[in-house]
């Protein structure tokens, strides 16, 4: 499983959708590492959960490089 490039940086509703992404993959990820722990599906869902997080964090310093730029220019 392939990260994917899925936001548009146009609001909370996608940092939320990729943060639920993320929830879901850290659950699937805890449960994979306790039933088989050296699973090559355990790297790949590390890397995917990382690439999302990575995705969250951009989305977010963009929307608050943006109201600051907005504020600045008040």
């Amino acid at each position: 499983m392939r990260a994917q490039r899925v936001w548009v940086v146009n609001g909370a509703a996608s940092v939320e959708q990729l943060q639920t992404r993320l929830d879901d993959l850290n659950k699937r990820l805890s449960q994979l590492e306790t039933q088989h722990p050296e699973s090559w599906k355990v790297e790949e869902l590390r890397s995917t959960a990382l690439s999302l997080s990575r995705e969250i964090d951009d989305i977010r310093c963009a929307e608050a490089t943006a109201a600051l730029s907005e504020l600045l220019r008040k």
